[in-house]
């Protein structure tokens, strides 16, 4: 008797024919429809996604409103390049985007199309404004794979034999206080990289995620970022605020930064904004903004229309379906529930994160807090098996990130956790 494959395994086995190793796959799932919160695979299995597309899903899976304008920015038209011919989607969505930035005085955008072109502009954009050559980056931290992104990224990965890679860039801890890393020992390792590699007067901007993405969902305590801010502010440095993941609502606020009542001169800003459409960009203070002269800022696709079209659709899902104020009702189920299952699994050592951007890190033993990648990755699988889409992070790939779509129904994300707790159950038997 002969076994018939799965579409799902005739694909996998092409792809693994065709694509390169490099280009990693989270969960071996080949998708055929998605919707809100949920996706179906090629075989018909219904999954619930705390995935996200990496947090690029804040508004769900094929939102009606951004699919509407969409297809009738389609029918005008698909690309002029924004330097060639203007169009008014992408001065208003600019406007938009500026308008929630924190702080006064007046502010600019422009589009690029990747987080990764989002950090090294907002790097030429502070080395051009301070005619300074140095960048500070943290530890654990992660901002893109092109060259400048990978030297900036504090997780070596990422970096692997990829150098040599670009100069003058610094890395300082990130506060990490689960790790040992709290905010005055944070502060004090800045200060000493300042004494010893790099004077601030030569420092042009330093770039933080106000929560690691890849490097394991931790948030900087707000100590820390306004102690940062005013070290910025002291030494003529500018502050970028990467956004990329922690943005367009992920925390429950618009900005991350938000939580420290921290106002950044530039932000770098991705993933979530475009509802699934490729866009990212820069916003900030124009004075700091306009600093590179004509012609440095730009590219073919950035800001294409039809992602301009989606951004402005997400924007108005946001306000009218109230979706920071869901998120943050959906952080505290996700919070409480992942609190409820440190306390039956001693495995789970640190429940942490900003609203519904929460995460739990899985050790060996509580006390010796050895990071468990092995344990994750079981836990990942089982849940796989029951219908639940996981991602892992961290410097060990011990930490299980949640980026479900904020329009998730509350039962969807409960029922999210009796799957999450039935998968820590069968793989700690």
């Amino acid at each position: 008797m002969s076994l018939t494959r799965s579409r799902t395994a005739d694909i996998l086995e092409r792809r693994s024919k065709i694509v390169p190793r490099g280009v990693s796959q989270v969960q071996p799932v080949v998708i055929s429809k998605a919707l809100g919160g949920k996706i179906w695979d090629v075989d018909g299995k219904e999954y619930l996604d705390w995935i996200g597309g990496i947090g690029v899903l804040n508004v769900g899976h094929n939102h009606p409103k951004v699919v509407q304008a969409v297809q009738e920015q389609a029918a005008n038209f698909m690309h002029t390049c924004f330097q060639a011919v203007a169009y008014e989607p992408y001065i208003r969505l600019a406007e938009r985007l500026c308008a929630t930035a924190p702080g006064q005085g007046p502010k600019k955008a422009f589009f690029v199309t990747t987080g990764a072109e989002a950090t090294e502009n907002a790097i030429k954009i502070a080395r051009q404004y301070t005619g300074r050559p140095a960048v500070i980056a943290f530890t654990n931290s992660f901002h893109g794979r092109t060259l400048m992104g990978m030297t900036l990224t504090g997780k070596s990965s990422y970096r692997q034999s990829f150098g040599p890679f670009a100069p003058e860039v610094y890395h300082a801890p990130y506060p990490y206080a689960y790790r040992g890393w709290d905010t005055k020992a944070a502060l004090e390792g800045l200060q000493e990289l300042f004494d010893t590699q790099v004077a601030p007067d030569r420092v042009a901007a330093i770039i933080i995620e106000p929560q690691l993405g890849e490097g394991g969902f931790v948030p900087a305590p707000a100590a820390f970022l306004r102690s940062l801010r005013n070290l910025t502010k002291k030494h003529g440095i500018v502050f970028i605020d990467d956004e990329i993941q922690t943005g367009i609502g992920r925390t429950g606020k618009f900005w991350a930064l938000e939580h420290a009542g921290v106002e950044p001169d530039l932000i770098c800003f991705a993933k979530s904004i475009g509802g699934g459409l490729p866009i990212a960009g820069v916003l900030g203070q124009a004075e700091i903004m306009d600093a590179p002269a004509v012609g440095g800022l730009g590219g073919t696709f950035a800001g294409n229309p039809l992602a301009c079209a989606a951004g402005n659709a997400v924007l108005d899902i946001l306000e009218e379906e109230g979706l920071l104020e869901r998120g943050v009702g959906l952080g505290q189920i996700l919070q409480e529930g992942f609190t409820k299952l440190q306390a039956r699994f001693p495995q789970i050592g640190d429940v942490r994160g900003l609203g519904p951007m929460a995460a739990i890190e899985l050790v060996k033993t509580p006390e010796g807090k050895e990071p468990d990648g092995a344990l994750t990755q079981k836990v990942i699988d089982q849940a796989r098996e029951g219908g639940l889409l996981l991602m892992k992070a961290g410097m060990h790939y011990n930490v299980i990130r949640c980026l479900v779509p904020l329009v998730a129904s509350e039962d969807e994300v409960k029922r999210g956790l009796e799957v999450l707790e039935q998968s820590l159950e069968k793989a700690l038997r």
